[in-house]
């Protein structure tokens, strides 16, 4: 017990629970264990996680077995695997960052990856995010008039996420702030990147920075969504655009770009049959809108735009509300459609 290795693990299996919580976030208590899918945190009951018993040997608190592969280990087994994490360093640096401890010497240099904006980055970010509801990050959306949205998978929150400004030097320690986080997704649900919103825990509102938002990894032609589109969607730059539009017509697929050249190059589902474009009033935006729009024509899909009363969306959100956003809408949807999304929508 005298390496840094097995300090670390006894560290993290005095708290076994909490460490399961963080990065464990989709499986559940039972007894004595934390049963989850596997060490990708994915929904189901094959791996056990003891969070109770002796420091060490049979039954020690924090050993864990996934009966569906036969692999085991200890937590800080657990949360390389978790994470993608290849190296000794790199896994102890994580838990050291669980744990609140010191990190080891040159960690402000090498401890920051040269890989920071690639996709498995954000992959590793977003394991560490957890659930919205009842955070900062679900009362700064309610600041900008989104409301009951803790529910969604596509948006976590993250307590103390790095931020390194543009002027930073090389051997510069990141600030960290909360964050909202995004998930960025393929057509077939793959996290290709993440889009933070970093928060000021004092009121509730974008943070101090500049700029308060960033993008990682592979974001070309991928998006934020929330639904599975089956031969409707609709789509847009912001995120809080769509957000608002997902608020007024709960049953409509959506998916944010995350900015006017993404939103140009979406990449469309085989099976799409219509495609709303909500448009940003300006010329960027229409001029994605345009693009967007021929590409789909081109692929024998509807494309009709949606235009706010004032900027976008979110504006129209603040400004009116949703009632009257649903009834702004309502002209602009086909007729089919009016009845699908906005008739039977939720009060």
């Amino acid at each position: 017990m005298h390496s840094p290795a097995a300090e670390i693990a006894r560290r993290l299996a005095e708290d076994a629970e909490a460490v399961c919580r963080h990065y464990l976030t989709n499986g559940r208590k039972q007894g004595r264990y934390w049963i989850v899918g596997d060490v990708q945190n994915t929904p189901a009951c094959s791996l056990y996680v003891r969070l109770t018993g002796p420091i060490s040997g049979p039954g020690a608190a924090g050993k864990w077995t996934d009966s569906a592969t036969g692999q085991h280990g200890d937590l800080l087994d657990l949360i390389a695997l978790n994470m993608g994490i290849t190296t000794l360093k790199d896994a102890l640096d994580e838990a050291r960052r669980f744990l609140s401890l010191p990190q080891t010497d040159g960690y402000r240099v090498t401890g920051r990856p040269s890989s920071r904006g690639s996709p498995e980055a954000a992959r590793r970010l977003w394991a560490m995010g957890q659930p919205m509801a009842g955070t900062l990050a679900e009362r700064y959306l309610a600041g900008r008039g989104l409301t009951g949205l803790g529910r969604l998978d596509s948006l976590r929150f993250h307590p103390n996420c790095f931020y390194w400004r543009e002027d930073h030097a090389l051997t510069d320690a990141p600030e960290a702030w909360p964050a909202l986080l995004a998930k960025v997704t393929d057509l077939e649900g793959r996290l290709t990147g993440l889009h933070r919103t970093w928060l000021d825990p004092a009121t509730a509102d974008k943070a101090l920075v500049s700029p308060p938002r960033k993008a990682m990894g592979n974001l070309l032609g991928h998006g934020v969504r929330i639904g599975k589109p089956v031969s409707v969607l609709a789509a847009g730059e912001g995120l809080e655009t769509m957000l608002s539009l997902h608020l007024a017509l709960q049953k409509l697929p959506v998916v944010a770009a995350l900015s006017a050249n993404h939103l140009a190059a979406l990449q469309l589902p085989a099976d799409l049959r219509r495609l709303y474009i909500a448009v940003d009033a300006d010329p960027a935006g229409l001029s994605a809108a345009d693009q967007l729009a021929h590409r789909a024509h081109g692929a024998r899909i509807d494309a009709i735009h949606l235009t706010p009363s004032l900027g976008d969306f979110n504006d129209d959100l603040r400004a009116i509300g949703r009632d009257a956003l649903r009834a702004h809408l309502h002209p602009q949807l086909a007729p089919e459609d009016a009845v699908t999304f906005l008739d039977h929508a939720l009060d």
